[in-house]
């Protein structure tokens, strides 16, 4: 596939056609608010790893509705007094892993708390926390679990989840909670930039190839799943197009990127087709804060950047944390 979207220049002026709903603050405040009224009761248990560099700690924090979520702290070996943090969300299908599995960040010198992912965690990497809520009828996959009301959205429970999991992570004593980071790949960077809007004091934030943004044009513009799977169920469920594009609204990447208050370095690629660059560009585009950069890959597709978008991470973010001691 080579170049399929618009050209860069379009890129850079793109504006999505998403309409954001009249309530969307107060329907964000009062699910984060409901599930506050459950203790975050963070719990952090110390594994063996075999590894001498880092220290790992298991994890498990209460997210949406007080259930349960597991995810892994990590720390530089010897650490005694608190760093900064970097939280990270995972990609679509995958789970939190094996417990040897995270170094890049607690190896910059940084703590490292990894998420995991509700539900998912079979596809690529396992995972250890269910999805307790059940929905209507779904396409297989994780895209139209309750999607026709915003309030049984399955993906309402995954970013109240991660709103906790930066929670959990500042409960810490070795985390200096004024110095956190939020970054995660594809649907970990959608989870981001939703982040970004919800969490008002974070102090980078670093979404890569992110998913879950633009959808109006990301359902129309590719056939490939993970949007796919939402244009399958209105092939099935003809008649259900509005209620489902005005469930979407709540979760578009483009407006929580509108109240984002931390600097940003994204990512696109212009071959991507699980992400379209148009959809990531619109994410950018609207996003609050005037200190944003975005890395582009001309000829690659959703692997982006890879190891160079880690590289150009590990140049930009460290100086965002430490810059704000």
């Amino acid at each position: 596939m080579t170049l399929f979207d618009m050209p860069l220049d379009r890129l850079r002026e793109y504006r999505s056609a998403s309409v954001e709903p009249e309530d969307f603050d107060a329907f964000w405040a009062k699910t984060l608010g409901a599930s506050r009224e459950h203790a975050l009761d963070a719990r952090f248990e110390r594994v063996a790893t075999g590894l001498t560099t880092v220290e790992t700690y298991d994890v498990t924090f209460s997210g949406f509705d007080g259930q349960p979520v597991k995810g892994w702290f990590v720390v530089p070996a010897g650490v005694t007094e608190p760093v900064p943090v970097v939280v990270e969300f995972l990609g679509y299908g995958g789970g939190r892993g094996l417990a040897h599995g995270h170094l890049l960040w607690a190896s910059a010198g940084f703590a490292h708390f990894v998420m995991d992912t509700r539900g998912q965690g079979s596809g690529w990497a396992p995972g250890d926390t269910a999805d307790p809520v059940g929905s209507g009828p779904a396409f297989p996959g994780f895209m139209t679990r309750g999607v026709e009301d915003p309030e049984t959205y399955y993906y309402r429970r995954l970013y109240t989840d991660a709103v906790r999991a930066v929670e959990a992570a500042r409960s810490h004593p070795l985390v200096d909670a004024g110095r956190t980071a939020v970054t995660g790949i594809s649907q970990g960077g959608g989870i981001t930039i939703a982040v970004s809007g919800l969490v008002p004091d974070l102090v980078a934030v670093a979404p890569d190839v992110p998913f879950l943004c633009d959808f109006p044009r990301a359902t129309t513009v590719t056939d490939r799943k993970p949007y796919r799977e939402i244009g399958d169920y209105l092939k099935t469920h003809r008649g259900r197009v509005a209620r489902v594009r005005e469930t979407l609204a709540y979760f578009d990447g483009v407006h929580f990127a509108a109240r984002a208050t931390a600097p940003a370095l994204f990512s696109t690629a212009l071959e991507d087709q699980t992400c379209p660059p148009s959809t990531v560009f619109a994410a950018f585009n609207a996003y609050a804060h005037e200190d944003k950069a975005i890395e582009v890959y001309d000829f690659n597709d959703h692997e982006g950047g890879g190891a160079f978008q880690q590289a150009a991470q590990l140049g930009w973010l460290p100086e965002r944390l430490r810059a704000a001691r």
